[in-house]
């Protein structure tokens, strides 16, 4: 087995595991005096993400942050704080310690890691992708709200809220078939968000499940739902939620003939967490009720 180097600037970053520091660039293997990086799992604009086996044997999730300006600092270290904080077992575990910087090697800038637990298992795109696009029933879709309204009731309760909700965020643990919302780089307080101004607050957007007001720089917590009822959307389709028409009178998405095998409460429901505007939608107490489930 392999080890890494995770300096970005290093030109030949594998190396043998029975090494301490990297042969390309010299860095140390061995981060935070703990964790060994075994292999690279993806790279975005505004970092890299890799699996690392702790001292313990235990397998990890390692972000580094490539993205070194201040706002992206700003939103990863609100990552590690938001996870230390929200302890769940629909969210991933982040340890009191999971933050740090790594100073590689003849570079003047540290890296920004956060360590957390590892998912075993896909996202939801991922996950309908191997069913061959083959839509959710209304049972599995009522299973998987009700999952996922209790992990956002925590989010919400703590004060925050996610703005990213969407079928790659969302992965389905291996082990158990439960869900598990990742991706908490976009996180916001409310209270915070309250004291800014529009101009002022970052704007998150993932075509086809944000909704108008946050497009606006004006997210709130029931920004959230109406990004859930995109991504039930997509799962009892399997359309992607851009693809679909909107109704020009009502604005409504037009998506219940993609999907007759679900009950008219549940569309219903999906409807009104979709709403054009805030107010339209169901607080989180509401969708405990129980007429949407049958």
């Amino acid at each position: 087995m392999n080890n890494y180097c995770i300096n970005p600037q290093c030109h030949h970053q594998e190396n043998p595991d029975n090494l301490n520091f990297c042969r390309s660039c010299g860095s140390k293997l061995t981060i935070d005096d703990r964790y060994r990086v075994i292999r690279p799992l993806g790279k975005g604009g505004f970092g890299q993400t890799y699996e690392v086996k702790d001292r313990d044997g235990t397998l990890k999730v390692l972000k580094v942050l490539t993205y070194t300006a201040p706002k992206g600092v700003q939103l990863f270290q609100q990552e590690a704080n938001v996870l230390q904080r929200l302890r769940h077992s629909g969210l991933p575990k982040v340890e009191e310690d999971g933050y740090f910087t790594f100073k590689p090697n003849d570079t003047s800038n540290s890296l920004h890691c956060l360590v957390m637990e590892k998912i075993e298992g896909k996202n939801l795109k991922e996950w309908l992708e191997e069913r061959n696009y083959e839509p959710i029933s209304s049972e599995q879709a009522v299973e998987w709200l009700t999952q996922l309204t209790k992990i956002l009731h925590r989010v919400h309760h703590q004060s925050y809220f996610h703005r990213d909700i969407k079928p790659q965020n969302i992965m389905c643990r291996s082990s158990d078939g439960k869900l598990v919302l990742i991706d908490f780089g976009a996180v916001r307080e409310v209270t915070e968000t309250i004291q800014k101004t529009s101009g002022e607050v970052t704007k998150i957007s993932s075509a086809g499940y944000t909704p108008l007001e946050q497009r606006n720089g004006k997210a709130e917590p029931r920004s959230d739902f109406f990004a859930l009822g995109r991504t039930f959307v997509y799962l009892l389709t399997a359309q992607d939620p851009i693809n679909l028409s909107e109704d020009p009178r009502s604005g409504k998405l037009i998506w219940r003939t993609f999907s007759t095998q679900v009950s008219k409460p549940l569309a219903d429901l999906i409807d009104d967490l979709m709403a054009h505007f805030p107010n339209g939608r169901r607080k989180i107490r509401k969708l405990f009720c129980s007429g949407w489930k049958n």
